[in-house]
C-alpha cells in the first residue's frame, strides 16, 4: 500500500502513525490535522525514530483534509484541539472526503465512531465495503490483556472473541475462547470470567495506543 492518510494528528492519530511506520508496510503515511504546527512537529517526531526502529516510511502533515484524497486508506482518528472525530463535525469532513475520494476504504479508528459510522453508511450513502470499524478489535485486545494478567501469560497465547456495542451491550465469546489452544476454562475459572466481564464498561473506550494498534491491522 502506498499512502495512508489519518484525519487527525491526536493522541490517536500519532500512534496510529507511529505503529503503521514501524511495519514498514506503508510507504507514506499522512497526517492531516488542522493544527498544522503540532502535526508537523508529530510527524518529523515519528521519523526521527526511523533509524533506531529501523523503518523507512515516510511520514508527512497537512492542514487540508484534501491531502487525504488519493490514499489507499483513509483513517478518522482524533483532532490536536477537539479530539475524536465525532458529530457534525465529523460528518462534514467524511462528507467531504466522500466526494472527493469514491473509491479509498474509510476506516473508523475512534471508540466513539460509531453513531459517524453508521451516518457514513446511512447519509452519504458510502457502499458498506468501504467502512470499517477497528475499535470493537481494540476493546478485544483490552479483555486479552485483562485475562492474560489472571494467568501471568501473553495475551498473544489467547483468542478472545467480543460481540454488541460496548461499553454496556457486550457479550465476551468464552464457549468459543482458547488459551495456548485450548478451552480458556481449562485455566480460568468461571468466577474469573464473570470478573472480567464486569470489567468490559471499565475498559471503553480503549487508550490511544490500543486503538491505534487495533487500526494498524485492517489498514495494511
Amino acid at each position: 500500500m502506498a499512502i495512508v492518510a489519518i484525519i487527525g494528528a491526536g493522541p490517536l492519530g500519532g500512534t496510529l502513525a507511529h505503529t503503521l511506520a514501524a511495519r514498514s508496510r506503508v510507504d507514506e503515511v499522512r497526517l492531516v490535522d488542522p493544527e498544522g504546527r503540532v502535526a508537523e512537529g508529530k510527524a518529523l517526531d515519528i521519523q526521527q525514530s526511523a533509524p533506531v526502529e529501523q523503518w523507512t516510511t515516510r511520514i508527512s502533515a497537512s492542514t487540508s483534509v484534501a491531502a487525504a484524497a488519493g490514499a489507499g486508506v483513509i483513517v478518522f482518528a482524533d483532532f490536536v484541539k477537539t479530539g475524536e472525530l465525532t458529530g457534525d463535525a465529523g460528518l462534514a469532513i467524511v462528507r467531504q472526503l466522500a466526494r472527493m475520494d469514491t473509491t479509498a476504504p474509510l476506516l473508523f479508528a475512534g471508540g466513539l465512531q460509531r453513531d459517524l459510522m453508521a451516518f457514513t453508511l446511512g447519509e452519504l450513502h458510502v457502499a458498506p465495503r468501504r467502512l470499517l470499524g477497528s475499535a470493537p478489535l481494540a476493546l478485544e485486545a483490552s479483555v486479552r490483556a485483562v485475562a492474560a494478567a489472571l494467568i501471568d501469560g501473553s495475551p498473544a497465547d489467547l483468542a478472545i472473541g467480543v460481540s454488541g456495542v460496548p461499553p454496556r451491550d457486550v457479550a465476551i465469546g468464552w464457549d468459543a475462547a482458547t488459551a495456548f489452544n485450548q478451552p480458556i476454562g481449562t485455566v480460568l475459572a468461571p468466577h474469573h470470567l464473570a470478573s472480567i466481564a464486569a470489567r468490559v464498561p471499565a475498559l471503553w473506550p480503549p487508550a490511544p495506543y490500543t486503538l491505534g494498534s487495533a487500526a494498524a491491522l485492517p489498514s495494511v
